[in-house]
């Protein structure tokens, strides 16, 4: 009988053995059983539920509103589709910030009720204590800094953090707290791409960059903007690898037109 060959499971540790052999990283988003089935077949490595659920899934204007329920019930979804990526479920906001035991509860949620391998969380020293607390828990976490989305409303802009010389330093130095605390990997979004270099270079664990330069070990989008199902997000660092609204309208379009003229369905497409 043949035997079927085995996949081989993303795990934190393979991460950062690509790294050690100076293999790219590469990383998605996906909120949904479907999209999450096609990416994970695709030979994606981690599959980020992302806090950006809010903007593409819900519409809000921030990531802000969506809550840690709504985030089990996304990560629930890809859960169940993925057999082979790491998946990454982001702590949404107020669910750690400023308070170690809310953070740790929260985490324990996600990978309890959804059956997720890692959470993500944004800051650096301002969140140590929570990072500690739920790795010491066994749960592994992953970094974020640059821009933080979270803090939108703190930044006031969306704008690429880290240019002068004292924030550059700040962000040097929560990555390297992040690594010596535990963190298994560390997002970098849009920051210089001289610093993420140097970062990356400075740290064992992988950094994932989103407009942070090539010479991140890894790299991450969000599907719906690499898809092209949204159109009106398009920073530089977007490659759009596919232009799913245009295509998909052009169907919907189809469809209304074959409808109104009886032409769908056939005689071959009924009973």
């Amino acid at each position: 009988m043949e035997h079927k060959k085995e996949i081989r499971r993303v795990t934190t540790h393979v991460l950062q053995e690509l790294k050690r052999k100076g293999e790219k990283i590469t990383m998605l988003t996906a909120y949904d059983f479907s999209f999450a089935k096609i990416v994970d077949s695709a030979g994606i490595e981690v599959i980020l539920v992302g806090d950006s659920a809010s903007n593409v899934m819900a519409g809000h204007e921030t990531t802000l509103p969506i809550t840690l329920d709504q985030m089990i019930y996304h990560a629930s979804s890809v859960v169940r589709a993925v057999g082979r990526a790491l998946v990454v479920v982001d702590l949404p906001f107020g669910s750690y910030q400023g308070n170690s035991k809310i953070a740790l509860d929260s985490a324990v949620r996600i990978m309890k009720e959804s059956g997720a391998h890692a959470v993500k969380l944004e800051g650096g020293r301002t969140v140590k204590e929570s990072v500690e607390r739920i790795i010491s828990a066994g749960i592994p976490v992953m970094g974020h800094l640059g821009l933080t989305p979270q803090s939108i409303y703190k930044f006031g802009t969306y704008v690429v953090r880290a240019r002068g010389e004292e924030e550059a330093k700040q962000l040097e130095s929560d990555a390297i707290l992040l690594e010596e605390i535990g963190t298994f990997a560390l997002v970098l979004e849009k920051i210089p791409a001289k610093l993420a270099d140097k970062v990356s270079k400075q740290l064992k664990i992988p950094t994932i960059g989103i407009g942070a330069g090539r010479k991140c070990d890894g790299q991450v989008l969000v599907l719906h903007d690499m898809l092209g199902i949204n159109k009106e997000f398009s920073p530089r660092f977007l490659r759009r690898y596919l232009n799913i609204y245009d295509d998909t309208t052009r169907a919907v379009q189809k469809y209304i037109r074959d409808v109104k003229a009886v032409d769908f369905p056939s005689e071959k497409e009924q009973y």
